[in-house]
């Protein structure tokens, strides 16, 4: 009856908290991984935590993202589009390939949970760093996917 496979717990604190890099966010950003892809899941978690003002770069999952906000206030917008409010109990699915970004407020913090699908070993494609005038609102990309 069973398949040789064993229940496993990873403790919380057994993994350690990373700041998002400069390339890739804009502000402060704590990223605590939750768990990576295996061949069973195909799929990698993580807590994202952006602090008012921050945000991700440009960017696109080429097997799609669903984003589950937990706490505080946040902004997710696509490319083309409107920016769009988030708050906690939220899910968020991003197809893949779509650009988008997403972060807190100008005067809140958000927290989600990235499960990010996996595709040929990769999860994101990194694009430019959203403006400060496209994060504000004062201006929308223009065209389709850039």
């Amino acid at each position: 009856m069973g398949t040789g496979q064993r229940i496993e717990i990873t403790p919380n604190g057994s993994r350690s908290s990373a700041r998002g890099p400069a390339q890739s966010f804009t502000g402060s950003v704590v990223i605590d991984p939750l768990f990576a892809a295996t061949e069973h899941t195909h799929a990698s978690g993580g807590l994202v935590t952006f602090e008012p003002g921050a945000r991700t770069a440009w960017h696109t999952h080429p097997a799609g993202q669903t984003l589950i906000v937990t706490s505080g206030t946040g902004w997710v917008q696509e490319w083309s589009g409107d920016r769009r409010a988030i708050q906690p109990g939220d899910v968020v699915w991003i197809p893949p390939g779509v650009k988008h970004w997403h972060g807190g407020t100008a005067t809140n913090r958000m927290s989600h949970i990235a499960i990010t699908n996996v595709l040929d070993g990769k999860n994101v494609d990194w694009l430019e760093q959203v403006s400060d005038e496209q994060y504000h609102g004062r201006t929308q990309p223009a065209g389709t996917e850039a």
